[in-house]
């Protein structure tokens, strides 16, 4: 039997200049995808190492082919000539990641109104817009997919109130992707949200939720990327309109030892830190 491949797939993604975007495309570009980066990194950030450029040259020398649109996901403009350079370079779209996502865990009285309409603009608003905007070239897709990096809707005070505004965000990033699961089903387009069990060792962890220790007890992106790959290599008709979680895709595909993706080796599954929303 012929194993699943994204050979010759076409992924648009947004973000994905480092972390967890990043992963899942150079795990992609392996079997010699085609992926489309729209990031506004165009420049180094002072702070923060990769741009869309040097994510293409890692995706080139991975084996895939990048295409590197430096654009906005909050632009309606950026995100039409996005999707057109990707038709026009690939000739098609096959998946749509929505990997693009703000994050400020400030309380409701503390969280700036730019930074909450930030998130929602991004998080929200870009999953549903990019997604929509590529839907004409999923329906022409032999096995088109729609990803977004959020969790489940875990509608606990616990999570409700904890940082309402970023829950807000992640919870709309996550219903308007179910929704165009619905939706869309019956053109074929499978439409998930993916999140994972622990935290994952990016720049996000390490500056806005917990520094080097929790970096520490976080796994690496690869995890994301290796179950990425499971969704996107299913048969769109067989799982759609799922919250799914990392570690149980890859449990599901038989992987029975995470020990190799913890950050630091040797670090146990009980030591590592729980993310949020689960």
């Amino acid at each position: 039997m012929t194993e699943p491949t994204l050979a010759g797939k076409t992924i648009l993604m947004s973000g994905g200049s480092r972390g967890i975007g990043l992963a899942i495309a150079l795990r992609a570009a392996r079997d010699g995808a085609n992926i489309a980066l729209m990031a506004k990194t165009d420049t180094p950030h002072p702070k923060l190492e990769g741009t869309v450029h040097s994510a293409a040259a890692a995706i080139e020398a991975a084996g895939g082919h990048a295409l590197p649109i430096v654009g906005d996901v909050r632009s309606d403009d950026d995100i039409t000539e996005a999707v057109l350079k990707t038709q026009g370079e690939f000739g098609g779209i096959d998946i749509v990641l929505n990997n693009a996502s703000v994050i400020d865990l400030s309380g409701s009285l503390d969280l700036a109104a730019k930074k909450y309409d930030l998130m929602q603009d991004v998080n929200v608003r870009g999953t549903f817009m990019l997604s929509r905007a590529a839907v004409p070239m999923l329906k022409d897709a032999a096995n088109p997919h729609i990803l977004s990096l959020s969790p489940p809707l875990n509608i606990t005070p616990r999570w409700l109130g904890a940082h309402t505004g970023y829950t807000l965000a992640k919870y709309g990033m996550t219903m308007a992707t179910l929704g165009l699961a619905a939706e869309f089903e019956g053109d074929g387009i499978a439409a998930n949200t993916l999140w994972p069990e622990t935290t994952i060792a990016t720049a996000a962890v390490q500056f806005a939720l917990g520094g080097d220790r929790m970096m520490k007890a976080s796994r690496t992106p690869e995890i994301y990327a290796d179950a990425a790959y499971a969704v996107l290599t299913t048969p769109a008709g067989a799982r759609t309109g799922q919250t799914l979680i990392v570690e149980q895709v890859l449990r599901d595909a038989g992987v029975t030892d995470f020990s190799g993706y913890a950050a630091v080796a040797g670090t146990p599954d009980a030591e590592l830190f729980p993310d949020i929303f689960l």
